[in-house]
């Protein structure tokens, strides 16, 4: 096996092994050595979150299990957590040997079928890292918060993963795992044959349905030429939970719509929603090809020829088939738009040909050599995109949204404060958001953040906020240097300003990872000023992200030395009934397992106010004050309250 490191066994799969094998896999950089293979996203992908492991397995390592009460007990919890121990290695080795076999293949000797076998084991890989992380005893070992978050982060980066893995037609896995690899494989390729054999094979049909993904991997069979731990127990077990529901209700189930080949796109092989024609004369899904030229690439992903330009051409005469085909088959488009039609909430449709058009002029001005002619465009895309929901859909349906993110980086004010507030527009359609991110815009979008006009900064900080919605978003927005420029927002900014950038800060810091860097960068300096602030205009904004922070280590020796538990319980005497609530929150937060938190806050007095907060404040308030409480009969520093 590549990289030296042994299979393991349900004896010998220690947290010290696994660390070993999660740090031989980012080590092996599979992605830095070959910048022009098909998979690049998917190696990246997988080895970005299986890095991700890394604090979780040396937690683990560091602490070891946590004692339990009673020998059998003890044995038992034991060996669940080394069975669990044994199934995360297998998940991680199976990880592993495909990002050998992934890295090596190359679409111009190889047929589409091993491209579809390959994508499968993506799937099956993600399935099992996701459910692993699911199955993790954490009562069994000394996991903290912080790590159990992000644990909880990359598991929902995992399921939506598998989902998206899912999207591809489960009879072409079946039709392509079941051909033999050495017919489909060139002579250059016979390594990757090799290679996938060590791979579990799975096969079977699937059911329309929300766990489209899950259910396909669930009903599969093992492969016996596998070393990989059987699966067969999981999945009878799962057979006999839903043999309730699935009955008669499969039989009846049609045969699974098969797409066609010329409507998938090359690089994520799923169905293309806004095809654009290349140099060489090949078809991509336009946000796919735009990211692959974006990582530097000047080749084309199919032919491996060099791109003469990078020149992107809407596909007309291939969109209009593919929509004819999802209308002819009663799949909706994922913007609902499908020729010349867009389904509106009701379900009816509403013909957009002639707005298409218009709209699609408008994009095409926006490269435009003449700066009035772009000015114009850009005001015009702006006002279209705050009106409607059709017409943010449009929008980036006609590709505007990577033209947009190019002109964040102009010198003209105008163009800039444009660009970016018609980012923000169409970041309210949840479906833009991935392409937003996609075309690479938040590197941009801090730019802005940090030197822009007010109003660009205003629009900049809402619409990070609007983006880190997603919680794949919230990592990525944190790691490009966006806090610290929204806490310079936060201090330095207009009134509007101000919010944009606590609500942006708030759902950040929601990310565990995120509270250090808030920490490091001042934030707390910044809140402390607002809750001290006479005109008290955002004193809710400055609690609610100190509840949040306050779960955190860091933050909570931060909050402690910059003395602001003074001023929590100065709220909690004077405070409306919300801010007296988030008071109490803090409070509690700071005080969970510090004795000396504690005792400050008997000096300070706080105890009659938090009995007054058990029989007056909100229902959160009062369940706060009275834990509390609670914590300071348990220190013996009060009698009876």
């Amino acid at each position: 096996m590549a990289g030296g490191v042994a299979s393991p066994q349900s004896g010998d799969a220690s947290p010290a092994f696994l660390l070993s094998l999660v740090l031989d896999i980012i080590s092996g950089n599979v992605v830095a050595g070959n910048a022009h293979f098909v998979f690049k996203k998917d190696c990246t992908d997988l080895v970005r979150r299986i890095s991700l492991f890394t604090h979780l397995l040396e937690e683990i390592r560091d602490f070891g299990p946590s004692d339990h009460d009673g020998n059998h007990n003890h044995a038992s919890s034991s060996s669940f957590a080394s069975s669990w121990l044994a199934d995360l290695g297998v998940a991680l080795q199976a990880a592993k040997r495909l990002l050998s076999v992934a890295s090596a293949y190359h679409s111009d000797n190889s047929s589409d079928g091993v491209a579809k076998r390959i994508s499968f084991q993506f799937q099956y890989v993600t399935w099992k890292l996701e459910r692993a992380l699911g199955k993790i005893p954490y009562d069994q070992f000394q996991i903290s918060e912080e790590v159990q978050e992000q644990v909880s982060l990359v598991r929902a980066q995992l399921r939506r993963a598998t989902e998206r893995y899912g999207s591809l037609n489960s009879r072409k896995f079946s039709n392509a795992l079941s051909q033999p690899l050495e017919k489909e494989c060139g002579g250059t390729n016979h390594e990757i044959s090799a290679k996938l054999d060590s791979i579990p094979e799975h096969c079977g049909t699937s059911r329309h349905g929300a766990d489209h993904a899950t259910k396909i991997l669930e009903r599969v069979k093992s492969s016996s030429t596998s070393s990989e731990v059987c699966l067969s127990n999981e999945i009878d077990s799962k057979r006999q939970e839903n043999v309730a529901t699935k009955g008669t209700e499969e039989t009846k189930k049609p045969d699974a719509i098969v797409i066609p080949d010329d409507f998938l796109c090359p690089i994520s092989l799923e169905l293309m929603r806004d095809p654009v024609i290349v140099a060489t004369g090949q078809t991509y899904e336009r946000s796919y090809i735009q990211r692959w030229i974006d990582c530097g690439n000047v080749s084309c992903p199919k032919t491996q020829q060099k791109l003469e330009n990078l020149t992107l051409t809407t596909n007309y005469v291939l969109r209009s088939l593919i929509n004819q085909w999802c209308t002819k088959h009663n799949i909706e488009q994922p913007s609902g738009l499908a020729n010349g039609r867009l389904k509106k909430s009701d379900g009816s449709f509403r013909y957009v040909s002639g707005d298409m058009a218009a709209i699609q002029a408008l994009v095409c001005k926006l490269s435009s050599r003449c700066l009035e002619e772009r000015r114009a465009a850009v005001a015009e895309i702006r006002s279209l995109s705050k009106r409607s929901t059709d017409n943010r859909i449009l929008i980036a349906d006609a590709g505007a949204i990577p033209l947009l993110v190019n002109l964040l980086t102009t010198d003209d004010v105008s163009l800039q404060e444009h660009a970016v507030t018609s980012i923000l527009n169409l970041s309210i359609f949840e479906n833009n958001k991935s392409l937003i991110m996609l075309a690479g815009a938040i590197p941009s979008i801090v730019q802005v953040l940090r030197a822009g006009s007010m109003e660009a900064r205003e629009n900049a900080a809402a619409t990070i906020f609007s983006l880190s919605l997603a919680d794949e978003n919230k990592i990525i927005i944190g790691a490009s240097g966006a806090i610290p420029a929204l806490i310079d927002l936060l201090q330095h900014g207009s009134t509007r300003g101000k919010k944009d950038a606590a609500t942006a800060l708030f759902n950040l810091c929601i990310h565990q990872g995120n509270k250090g860097r808030a920490v490091r960068a001042g934030i707390i300096t910044a809140l402390l000023k607002m809750l001290t602030d006479s005109r008290n205009c955002m004193v809710d904004e400055a609690l609610t992200i100190l509840s949040v922070l306050a779960s955190s280590h860091d933050a909570k020796a931060a909050i402690a030395k910059a003395s602001t538990i003074p001023v929590l319980i100065d709220l909690l005497r004077t405070g409306l009934p919300r801010n007296k609530e988030n008071a109490a929150a803090i409070l509690l937060s700071l005080c969970k397992r510090d004795t000396e938190n504690l005792a400050c806050i008997i000096r300070l007095g706080a105890a009659i106010a938090l009995t007054e907060l058990t029989k007056s404040g909100t229902e959160r308030a009062k369940r706060k004050a009275t834990s509390l409480l609670e914590h300071l009969r348990k220190l013996q520093l009060l009698g009876p309250l």
